[in-house]
């Protein structure tokens, strides 16, 4: 498993944002801060990108501002 941690950026709403069913698409990017070691050592394992999702499920919510650890396991088939 490799674990990465993005902070989400922006939320762009496809429809009427007072509606929990509108989806929604996310931007996130890797976390890019030194102030505390564990931050340090995911800016310096990833140091740039951008991950972009649209989500139509409302329980799958993403706030702005907040960093989330994502984790990359080898799927088959």
């Amino acid at each position: 498993m490799i674990r990465a941690k993005f902070r989400c950026n922006s939320v762009e709403f496809r429809g009427d944002p007072a509606d929990d069913n509108t989806p929604r698409t996310y931007v996130l990017t890797p976390v890019y801060d030194t102030s505390t070691p564990e931050n340090a050592r995911f800016t310096k394992a990833t140091p740039w990108g951008e991950l972009k999702m649209n989500v139509d499920n409302p329980a799958a919510r993403f706030e702005v501002g907040q960093m989330y650890y994502v984790d990359f396991t080898p799927a088959k088939g």
